[in-house]
């Protein structure tokens, strides 16, 4: 069942990127509230060791083992986020086409399902509407997210372009949204779209006790769908 069939009018929905390991139990959380979430992967860069710097913190950028990923994923969904991570608008279409089908084949056969989702990779401005239309003339990618956040629920008509509506640790706002969400009687779809990277909830010990404040909010209400990117915009 998907959003449209589920005879409901509000969806939410989880877009998180990278594939570190902390998603494990970051989707154990997601499965403990019911919800659902897409998963944006870089095929070529999986079961790779790094670090980051943020907040003036060291934090673990593990990536998952390839041969993980079906496990790991098992009940939410596995879209393309490059091989490699480039930012995209520089390149040539034929690196733009390269970098996007077949990070969607790697990861199509990794989890035995045609994947057909995808979030663009690389911050700032990580999109624009030429690499959009060469990815739905060349590739089998059927959306694709930004990291443009619009702060409301519309429903969005380029869904190559896609814009989620906040930031997960971006408390103040996600809290506010989520009791306006909660309210609405709405007579036209509405979807809420959080995103994030679940190596972000190192940063500080109180992220991840905010944001399951913000799950315990959101979960669980009859007039809501709850599923993945592809469950609700497709």
């Amino acid at each position: 069942m998907n959003f449209k069939d589920s005879g409901k009018l509000k969806a939410i929905t989880f877009s998180y990127d990278d594939a570190v390991t902390q998603d494990i139990e970051f989707i154990e959380l997601l499965n403990k509230y019911n919800l659902k979430g897409t998963f944006n992967i870089n095929s070529e860069l999986l079961g790779k060791k790094g670090m980051l710097i943020r907040e003036n913190k060291r934090i673990a950028h593990y990536k998952v083992h390839p041969d993980d990923v079906k496990g790991v994923y098992e009940g939410h969904e596995v879209a393309v986020h490059t091989l490699t991570h480039p930012h995209l608008p520089p390149l040539e279409d034929a690196e733009v086409i390269r970098q996007v089908e077949q990070d969607r084949l790697n990861l199509s056969e990794l989890v035995g399902y045609e994947v057909v989702g995808m979030a663009y990779p690389g911050g700032g401005v990580n999109n624009d509407d030429r690499v959009a239309q060469i990815i739905k003339n060349n590739t089998g990618v059927k959306y694709s997210r930004t990291i443009t956040f619009t702060h409301d629920f519309n429903a969005q008509e380029n869904l190559y372009r896609y814009n989620p509506t906040v930031y997960h640790l971006d408390f103040d706002v996600l809290m506010d949204l989520g009791h306006k969400f909660i309210d609405l009687n709405p007579d036209t779809p509405q979807i809420f779209c959080i995103m994030g990277h679940s190596y972000e909830f190192d940063y500080r010990s109180d992220c991840r006790v905010k944001f399951e404040e913000f799950l315990k909010l959101i979960s669980n209400k009859e007039d809501i769908f709850y599923g993945t990117n592809k469950e609700i915009l497709l």
